[in-house]
Order: structure tokens, then C-alpha cells, then sequence
């Protein structure tokens, strides 16, 4: 071996040490980075659930007294829901939802797909709310109100609205109504009295 190609296969091993060491350290430090108490997820869960309630009753406010309506405190409490449903919402119970702090049942795992579908239904319909608010900047219009009479839909076992199109076309109380019967579906199926 010549001088220039031992000098290259030093420079190779050096390489291949520091990044050995490299893997070395990143796998310690994933594995002493501890995973968050099932008490600081519970509390984080609930946290969120007071967030959507204060959320879904501001807007409640403004269907019952449409003068109070304001767009951006609107599309404000809407995010706020759409923002912690969905993935965000079946990320808190992702693992065991057992513990002594919790009302969440243990059959939010086992009946894990219908959990989803719920927790993706309250972010769309809270992303119809915030898109009504946005087309709808000054007082509330009349559109956005449900007509005297209208059925509602959903019940106790909810509904859901599968088209994207519909849903932005019925009137943004409508979808409001739906959105707190996912609610009463959800807690009705996964949440301990």
C-alpha cells in the first residue's frame, strides 16, 4: 500500500468510527429519553377536551345571539377544536387509556378504527365552521342559520357527512349540530360516567 492510498483508507476509518460513535450516542439518548407518563397524557387529553368545550360553547353563544357574532372569534374557537381532533385527538388515547385519573374506557383500542373515524369527524366539521366564518367576515347572515324546521340528522348514533361539498354547502349551525352530536356519540361510546 502507498502512502496516498493508506493516508485515504485512514481518513475512511476515521469516517466510519465518528459515525458509529454518532449512532452510538443518538441510540442512548432515544432510549433514555423517557416516554410521557400516562398521568401527563391524561392531563393533556383533558386539557384539550376543556379547550373544545369552551370552544363549542363560544360558538353556541353566537347561533343563540347572532348579534355577538364576530368571525374571528368564531373561526378562533372552531380552530380550536379542528386543531385538537383528529389525529391529534386519537394520539391521546393511542396507547392504554386505563388510569385512575381518566374517564376514557379500555374499548377505545379495541374499537380503535370507529375511535378515528369519530375523532376525524369533529375535525371536519369544525373545519366546515371555520370555513363559514371565513366566507361570512361581517354579521351573521342568514345562510349560516339552520330554517325553521330543518332536519337535523345524527341522533345517538351520529352522523356522518361524507361528502366535502355537502357539508360546506349546509348551513354552518347545522354542521355545529352534528359536530356536538360526534360529541355526545363519542362519549356515549368511550367515556365512563
Amino acid at each position: 500500500m502507498g502512502p496516498i492510498r493508506n493516508a485515504a483508507f485512514m481518513r475512511q476509518t476515521t469516517y466510519l468510527n465518528r459515525f458509529g460513535l454518532l449512532c452510538v450516542v443518538v441510540a442512548a439518548l432515544m432510549t433514555a429519553v423517557p416516554a410521557p407518563a400516562s398521568e401527563d397524557v391524561v392531563a393533556l387529553r383533558q386539557a384539550d377536551m376543556k379547550a373544545m368545550a369552551a370552544a363549542a360553547k363560544t360558538i353556541s353563544g353566537m347561533f343563540k345571539d347572532p348579534a355577538i357574532y364576530k368571525a374571528a372569534e368564531f373561526r378562533w374557537a372552531a380552530d380550536t377544536i379542528r386543531d385538537r381532533s383528529g389525529v391529534v385527538l386519537s394520539g391521546h388515547f393511542a396507547s392504554e387509556v386505563a388510569s385512575s385519573e381518566s374517564k376514557a374506557r379500555p374499548n377505545i383500542l379495541e374499537e380503535r378504527d370507529r375511535f378515528d373515524r369519530i375523532a376525524n369527524d369533529l375535525r371536519d366539521y369544525a373545519a366546515a365552521l371555520d370555513a363559514a366564518a371565513e366566507k361570512n367576515p361581517g354579521p351573521m347572515p342568514a345562510s349560516m342559520r339552520m330554517k325553521p324546521g330543518e332536519a337535523m340528522g345524527g341522533g345517538p348514533l351520529g352522523i356522518h357527512v361524507r361528502n366535502e361539498h355537502e357539508l360546506l354547502a349546509m348551513p354552518a349551525e347545522h354542521a355545529f349540530h352534528l359536530m356536538l352530536q360526534t360529541c355526545t356519540t363519542c362519549h356515549a361510546r368511550f367515556r365512563m360516567d
